[in-house]
């Protein structure tokens, strides 16, 4: 589906807080009409208010209000309490589109009409730049259509890449969803170890945050993979490779990392019960 076309689109956004205030600015700078957007949410922002001289309606009456999409952006824990009120938004045409982490397609289309249409999507973090990446399932009720209108409201924050096996999720969730604390935690790690090599603290921080970006950065906009950029800065005996022996040996980066996706996806499992 074009910008074009989700332009024509009605939306409903049901919780506007990072992720959800993420998406809304998103979609509104492809072109959407703030008049075509009803929001959701109990404590919206000054920026969020600010759309309602174009048109954006916050809280309104439900029963006025029938979107082509209804995007559920709160925490799951309170998905319970909310889903009455995603449901009395629902038309047969609607499609439920869910960022609540952990929450499964069987539980929102239980609390939907019957046959709803439902697609299930885990964003990350840097969706709040524009430059996050998410990866959705749908159910068998949505059609294609509504899937590229899923496609496009996702895409206003980043990259979108679907799946057929929900169960997959899990995996997705620790990779991505949880893959950017495991970068800073990178950046934090670096940091420290310098100190330990006797750089001051200010610098040792600078010298991790500046480098970790700007790795990512070449790593987004070469074509080449992260193997191939890693063997182009390593030397044959050199300093990199002589790190490298160790994040690369016997209980190094890759059992580490194998061991903590693991964890994450078991706790996924865990919380969507």
């Amino acid at each position: 589906m074009t910008g074009g076309e989700v332009t024509a689109q009605s939306v409903a956004l049901i919780g506007a807080g990072k992720m959800g205030g993420a998406l809304l600015e998103g979609w509104i700078a492809l072109g959407v009409d703030p008049a075509r957007i009803v929001v959701m949410e109990p404590q919206p922002t000054a920026s969020i208010e600010a759309f309602v001289a174009r048109g954006l309606r916050i809280n309104p009456d439900t029963k006025s209000v029938r979107p082509d999409a209804v995007v559920i952006a709160v925490k799951p824990q309170i998905a319970a309490d909310i889903m009455p009120s995603v449901a009395a938004l629902m038309s047969p045409s609607t499609v439920a589109v869910s960022i609540m982490a952990g929450r499964t397609i069987a539980f929102l289309a239980d609390g939907l009409p019957h046959d709803a249409a439902v697609v299930r999507a885990m964003p990350n973090t840097p969706a709040a730049i524009g430059r996050g990446i998410t990866v959705a399932v749908a159910n068998s009720k949505a059609s294609s259509a509504q899937r590229q209108l899923a496609d496009a409201l996702l895409r206003a924050t980043g990259a979108v890449e679907w799946i057929d096996d929900e169960t997959l999720m899990d995996a997705v969730t620790a990779v991505s969803g949880s893959g950017p604390a495991y970068v800073f935690l990178l950046a934090e790690s670096l940091a420290r170890a310098g100190e330990k090599a006797g750089l001051p603290a200010r610098l040792a921080m600078r010298l991790a945050r500046a480098t970790v970006a700007g790795s990512g950065e070449l790593l987004h906009r070469s074509s080449l993979d992260a193997a191939v950029l890693r063997q182009n800065v390593t030397s044959p005996g050199g300093t990199t490779a002589a790190a490298l022996d160790v994040l690369m040996g016997p209980d190094g980066l890759d059992q580490l990392m194998e061991r903590a996706v693991a964890a994450a996806a078991r706790r996924g499992r865990a919380l969507a019960g």
